[in-house]
């Protein structure tokens, strides 16, 4: 008896995804969002908004439909409330400089994922020039600026003043923190080709008084002190276990007894597969940094607990990413 080959549509679907994500990215690029962003538009008018010709406008706003972020009806092809929302530039919560960092920049580095697996990445995300660095700092800062919403609103650094950000990016996490706690100020630490762009971001929030940032690598040079929390966000997978356990030891030595530690990062369960976004971001961590990885629950516990801190929470901040709480001892 002939056994009945089971049906290769999960190897179809996973193969096939990198079409799905070339659409979505052109039509990011294209502006096709932002054209639908004040109502429905029939093809002629889509076309004639985006400058694209009539076939190609229809291409790719069909394969938005089929994927759910279009929708097609009697006056035209409308914006679906996701990407209404997220795409079409109407919303602070804007993730079309995401959808360019993905594109222009982690894409081209997934075509290597198997080399960098084997051999190492080609080339490190902090080895970006200019341009790339803005681009990619933009990226970041877009995906997190939800889960950055979410610490804010959080409990976390209730009775806190001074906040040690190492390797605050952009500064938005500060910058976000300090907006909503009239009493908190913040230091961010970060290498100098983000730093400039720290500085500039902060200066045009008009939080100078609030938030200052300090260019160093926090992994050798001294960390400033004088702070009761420090916050590491999406810095851990940067790292190895050994290098986070010599982060950890650093920041301790600078912050008192009793200071909170923060860990906002893809931390996943003792399998490294859930949630499902966080093992795929092993790859993306993979392709760009050559100790990159994710990283669990379990492993930042103990990296704590031999590091002078006492582990005190695991909670969920929105999305795949989630927040570790400790207390300095």
């Amino acid at each position: 008896m002939t056994a009945v080959a089971p049906d290769p549509e999960p190897v179809l679907r996973l193969a096939t995804g990198f079409m799905a994500a070339e659409h979505l990215f052109a039509a990011n690029e294209l502006g096709l969002f932002e054209a639908l962003a004040d109502g429905p538009a029939d093809l002629q008018t889509l076309a004639a908004r985006t400058g694209l010709t009539p076939r190609a406008a229809r291409i790719s706003a069909d394969a938005m439909v089929a994927l759910g972020l279009l929708l097609h009806e009697k006056d035209g092809y409308r914006n679906s409330p996701a990407a209404q929302f997220y795409l079409a530039g109407t919303t602070p919560a804007d993730m079309r400089p995401f959808l360019r960092f993905w594109d222009r920049i982690s894409y081209p580095a997934w075509s290597g994922l198997a080399d960098a697996l084997s051999k190492g990445p080609a080339e490190q995300i902090t080895e970006l020039d200019e341009e790339s660095q803005r681009i990619a700092s933009a990226g970041i800062e877009a995906i997190t600026m939800g889960t950055a919403l979410a610490l804010a609103e959080s409990d976390a650094l209730t009775g806190h003043e001074r906040l040690l950000d190492v390797g605050g990016g952009t500064a938005f996490w500060s910058m976000t923190l300090v907006r909503g706690r009239p009493q908190l100020r913040a230091t961010v630490v970060e290498l100098p080709t983000v730093a400039v762009i720290a500085r500039e971001r902060v200066a045009a929030a008009g939080l100078g008084e609030r938030v200052t940032v300090v260019d160093a690598d926090a992994m050798t040079a001294p960390l400033p002190t004088g702070h009761d929390a420090a916050l590491v966000a999406n810095l851990v997978h940067y790292f190895s276990p050994q290098e986070n356990r010599t982060l950890l030891s650093r920041i301790r030595a600078a912050v008192p007894p009793g200071a909170a530690l923060l860990l906002a990062d893809f931390w996943t369960d003792p399998t490294h597969t859930e949630p499902l976004m966080a093992a795929l971001m092993a790859g993306e961590f993979a392709v760009h940094l050559r100790n990159g990885d994710v990283y669990s629950v379990d492993e930042a516990r103990a990296w704590l607990d031999g590091t002078g801190w006492r582990f005190t929470g695991h909670e969920q901040l929105g999305g795949p990413i989630s927040l570790v709480t400790a207390e300095a001892v």
